[in-house]
């Protein structure tokens, strides 16, 4: 059985939908969602059971953790500690937009979201439809990639159907994404002045850099 598809308007989505799709995120539901870059996979990530299925459906390795997408900046101190200047600068540069940073996570987190590894993914995407999902579910949603290990990401709805449209109740259809490139991935975990690169993505390394060198 292929999934269900609910198309949304990419840039003003409509608040019966989104309550909609928040509503069969509560309930547990693996959605497939659109980004700014992919499409993702979305679920409740305080809901262990739904981020299991995350793991089963795309045969993810244990030890990776999830990103989170969130809908404004401010949602990242109640998830992670220890957030410093360097978190500062990235995030009024860059976000929205694609770049995940990587923090320390915070003691409402499950382990399982971390990978067991205690840090945690963060990212607020240009992107309207998964910044409303999130602002009315009033929690963070997962956001890795929704396809198949292996193969290639989706920029179409019609993509994570034919991958993955038997494994998940519902899609989320917001026509393209507005880019072809992954986020660029920066680990800010270290502390200090420390960080480092994970995936140069669509924010080229120099830019990070510029925004991290001190007045």
């Amino acid at each position: 059985m292929s999934a269900d598809v609910v198309r949304m308007h990419p840039d003003e989505p409509e608040p019966e939908l989104v309550a909609y799709v928040a509503e069969r995120l509560n309930q547990g539901d693996v959605i497939g969602m659109p980004t700014d870059t992919f499409y993702g996979l979305a679920v409740d990530p305080v809901n262990l059971r739904a981020v299991e299925r995350i793991y089963e459906i795309k045969k993810r390795a244990k030890y990776k953790p999830l990103s989170l997408l969130l809908s404004e900046v401010s949602q990242s101190y109640e998830l992670a500690r220890d957030l410093d200047t360097a978190f500062d600068r990235l995030t009024e540069k860059f976000w929205p937009g694609p770049l995940t940073i990587i923090v320390k996570a915070g003691g409402k987190l499950p382990l399982r979201v971390t990978a067991q590894t205690g840090n945690v993914a963060l990212r607020v995407p240009e992107a309207a439809i998964p910044r409303a999902v999130v602002a009315k579910l009033g929690l963070p949603i997962t956001a890795t990639a929704a396809n198949m290990s292996g193969l290639p990401e989706c920029t179409h709805a019609n993509g994570v159907q034919e991958q993955i449209g038997d494994q998940i109740p519902l899609i989320v259809d917001g026509g393209p994404t507005s880019r072809t490139q992954p986020t660029t991935i920066v680990d800010l975990s270290g502390g200090g002045s420390s960080w480092m690169i994970l995936r140069e993505g669509a924010i080229p390394t120099h830019e990070i850099a510029l925004a991290l060198q001190r007045a």
